[in-house]
């Protein structure tokens, strides 16, 4: 079964990405069930269709499945309504773990997380010094709810 363990901050300084090279992805939901998500997004020239489970503490359920772009972009288009997120992504190793800081665009401009994915949930890792608050679990962060609820509407 696939799984996923994933701490979730706010980014008190976004200028760690300055120097990094971005990602832009598009995503939208084909389902907001409580019990379970299916998201269909596109990055440069790979598509993906993900169903994602409920979260308990760290942790939920995740299967991802590469699907043709051509696709994912007609599901976006057609299935998805308003509520496409826009962001870049940026990458940061830290040691075998790796940081992905998330830069929104559109109705969710300013909203800048961080979420960095663990092997459990109690492992360790360092917190860098442009990391904010820890909003693992507050549902208004996750990028499903975002795109029902955009962060300019707060």
């Amino acid at each position: 079964m696939g799984q996923e363990i994933e701490r979730k901050f706010l980014v008190s300084n976004t200028a760690v990405t300055q120097t990094l090279e971005g990602e832009r992805l598009t995503q939208g939901y084909l389902s907001h069930d409580k019990h379970a998500t299916v998201r269909v997004r596109i990055a440069g020239a790979s598509a993906w269709l993900t169903i994602k489970g409920k979260t308990t503490g760290a942790t939920r359920s995740e299967f991802e499945y590469p699907i043709p772009v051509d696709d994912a972009r007609q599901m976006l288009d057609e299935l998805c309504g308003a509520g496409v997120i826009d962001k870049t992504r940026y990458r940061l190793p830290q040691g075998d773990l790796c940081w992905e800081i998330d830069v929104f665009h559109g109705d969710n401009t300013g909203l800048v997380v961080a979420e960095i994915e663990l092997p459990s949930e109690d492992t360790p890792f360092d917190k860098p010094e442009w990391l904010g608050d820890d909003v693992t679990g507050e549902t208004r962060y996750y990028n499903s709810a975002l795109s029902t609820l955009p962060y300019k509407k707060w």
